[in-house]
């Protein structure tokens, strides 16, 4: 497997390409409406700080670095990200739920993420990946998933590994700071914070659906992010 899934990234410009040939024929009457959309959503990607990187940049990870503020930490292009999370989606969508497995460690990941499994019908792995979950048949949680959605390569680097040595595409929430050795699909943004990651999975959940036919437009979901969002517990002090 290429270090930068060099293979998904061409099969993922190919379908861009397909998507963008399609919307040439109704541009003009869609246009006004899509930039005003556009403009709004945006607005609210921004809000909830998807853009938003770390001060470190590992390698790989420059391209998708288009700034970098006065305090250091990078950013990311709000565009690049929204077309990240809806080509991973599709790719997603062409295998079975089932068989697509999510994995999430972080506090603020783990509500989020169940969010997207349960409405998906994908499968949720939280905490620590354990060794031979995917290459180890005698292993009691042993699993045999036909891709991996990872939701921090840090922390979930052993979901990373052992998806590699046996091929299975890994698609990633990757933060400048991220290392993206094993990964064939990356999608840059803030993995970090809780209403980025709200934010992330609730489009990756929507466009998912709309993928696989389950929801024609952006209106028949029924979610908003806030749905995807940690709580956070406010301690009470006597």
């Amino acid at each position: 497997m290429d270090e930068t899934g060099t293979k998904v990234e061409e099969d993922f410009n190919v379908a861009k390409s397909q998507n963008e040939v399609g919307e040439k024929a109704d541009k003009p009457k869609k246009q006004k409406k899509q930039r005003d959309q556009q403009q709004n959503s945006n607005t609210e990607y921004l809000e909830a700080g998807m853009q938003i990187g770390a001060m470190v940049k590992a390698p790989g990870m420059s391209r998708f670095i288009y700034k970098t503020r006065e305090d250091g930490l990078h950013l990311f292009d709000i565009n690049v990200v929204m077309e990240r999370i809806t080509l991973a989606a599709r790719f997603l969508a062409r295998y079975n739920p089932e068989n697509i497995v999510v994995t999430a460690s972080r506090v603020y990941a783990l509500t989020p993420a169940k969010k997207f499994a349960e409405l998906t019908k994908t499968m949720l792995i939280t905490g620590r990946v354990l060794p031979g979950i995917f290459t180890n048949p005698n292993k009691e949680n042993y699993v045999e998933p036909d891709a991996v959605l990872v939701s921090d390569p840090r922390n979930e680097h052993q979901a990373v590994s052992e998806a590699s040595k046996i091929n299975i595409p890994v698609v990633a929430l990757v933060d400048t700071d991220n290392w993206i050795k094993n990964i064939d699909l990356i999608i840059p943004c803030n993995n970090k914070g809780r209403k980025s990651l709200a934010m992330i999975y609730f489009l990756l959940a929507r466009e998912f659906l709309k993928a696989k036919g389950q929801i024609k437009s952006d209106e028949e979901f029924k979610y908003t992010p806030a749905d995807f969002e940690a709580k956070i517990e406010l301690k009470q002090t006597k």
